[in-house]
């Protein structure tokens, strides 16, 4: 349907919005942008903006690799179209407002490298079901200073978990952040200083997963900005520090009736529709790995003890699994999947957990038995990949994701992440290593 731009910047001027900065998710997850004049929207944004889709497969350090639209087609456009419900001001700058964007070939078609249009795609097969998803997403992030060029997290002293105020934030910015996003009204509601020294995590209200998965985009790209106008680093990366915890990306779901029932529960006991799901994403952990954990730094935040998944489980309340299942019945029955890293790009987890649990509906597997205590000893349960090599292998092993998401979208991640696991054993001398190296920080920490 096309937009009434008319209207819309009518609207945004009535709010005296006169920027309108129009964002996306890369493959990568990394945010990327164009500043539109409001004044301007009936003819910038008629038939599009254009973006050339080499940006698909640009690395962080701005090599740009062959794919879809890329170097071997001449470097063709996509287009984009604004989300009008997705435009968020932003009360940090005045006159500027956040909104998301969707991507299409220049016929119309849906591109098929957009992350956010995999999920669409992984959220229709749902709908053709009478099943609505709802998520919660929990991210965890380091706020990072630069002392001698080198990055540091803000504070240094330990035991600070469950903590505010200025013994862990010395400067007020965790607070300025919180009150910032709050007047963006992308569903925020509490926030604290997590078990590592400079790291936190914000809380964010739960919704249907395109919505919620936006927010989360708007959420990231929000911190990253404000901690940047102080000249520091909201990173969400995984393991910045080899002697610190790392920063996961936990996410709660649940499918819902087109009535708004949540269908993951039967009385006191998990529904066969939740069931099922828990026994596809297990089936399909291998590969979901290289979605939830895309980084080489990702794979030295996971392993034994770490409240970072090892093994393909589930459990009741059990934080030592891969998936948990919360304690709340009725209404708030939900999974949580554990296995996600920060800097996850937030459309292709979604998807490809979803994608994974609909295929456990749709094919009513069986779950195995659920695992107790510290799940981490039960050898019962299989290892999943210790190596980002492993985890892209079984991706490429996986049909499931290719037919859900998309083969265009899974090929160019497997086409980025293999050159960064090419550069990185370039250059490290013992890729190995349990170590955070300087190639890492200097590949992954501003952008992620």
């Amino acid at each position: 349907m096309a937009l009434d731009l008319t209207a819309l910047r009518k609207d945004l001027q009535s709010k005296n919005i006169d920027v309108l900065r129009l964002i996306y998710a890369d493959v990568l997850g990394i945010t990327r942008s164009k500043d539109l004049l409001v004044s301007q929207l009936e003819n910038s944004a008629a038939h599009g903006p254009a973006f050339c889709q080499g940006v698909w497969v640009t690395t962080t350090q701005g090599g740009v690799l062959d794919g879809h639209g890329s170097i071997s087609d001449g470097l063709s456009d996509f287009v984009s179209q604004i989300v009008p419900a997705s435009i968020h001001e932003l009360p940090w700058e005045p006159g500027v407002a956040y909104g998301v964007a969707n991507a299409f070939e220049p016929d119309g078609s849906d591109n098929p490298v957009a992350p956010r249009t995999a999920l669409q795609r992984v959220l229709n097969e749902y709908a053709e079901l009478g099943l609505i998803p709802v998520i919660g997403t929990e991210l965890e992030f380091y706020i990072a200073e630069q002392i001698e060029e080198q990055w540091k997290p803000i504070l240094h002293r330990k035991g600070r978990v469950y903590t505010t105020g200025a013994m862990v934030d010395r400067d007020g910015l965790f607070l300025h952040m919180l009150r910032m996003l709050d007047q963006m009204n992308i569903g925020i509601f509490a926030g604290n200083h997590e078990f590592a020294p400079g790291q936190f995590e914000i809380n964010m209200w739960h919704g249907e997963a395109m919505e919620t998965t936006d927010r989360t985009l708007l959420f990231k790209t929000a911190l990253k900005d404000i901690a940047a106008r102080r000249g520091l680093n909201a990173t969400f990366l995984g393991k910045p520090w080899a002697d610190l915890e790392g920063s996961g990306f936990h996410l709660h779901f649940s499918v819902t009736d087109m009535n708004g029932e949540n269908k993951m529960h039967d009385g006191a006991e998990l529904s066969d529709t939740a069931k099922h799901m828990i026994a596809g994403i297990l089936q399909h952990a291998n590969a979901l790995t290289a979605f939830a954990n895309p980084t080489v730094n990702a794979f030295k935040r996971l392993g034994p003890d770490t409240l970072a998944p090892s093994r393909a489980n589930w459990g009741y309340d059990n934080r030592a699994t891969m998936l948990r299942v919360p304690p709340e019945r009725g209404g708030g029955t939900r999974l949580e999947v554990r296995i996600g890293d920060g800097a996850a790009n937030p459309y292709l987890v979604v998807a490809s957990v979803l994608a994974a649990g609909l295929d456990g509906i749709k094919r009513n597997l069986t779950p195995p038995a659920h695992a107790e205590g510290w799940a981490y000893e039960n050898e019962a349960d299989a290892l999943l990949p210790v190596t980002f090599a492993e985890a892209l292998d079984a991706l490429d092993a996986d049909p499931l994701f290719a037919e859900k998401l998309g083969a265009t979208v899974v090929q160019t991640h497997l086409t980025l992440k293999r050159d960064e696991i090419e550069r990185y054993e370039a250059e490290v001398s013992d890729p190995a290593t349990r170590d955070i190296t300087d190639w890492e920080l200097n590949e992954y920490i501003w952008d992620f």
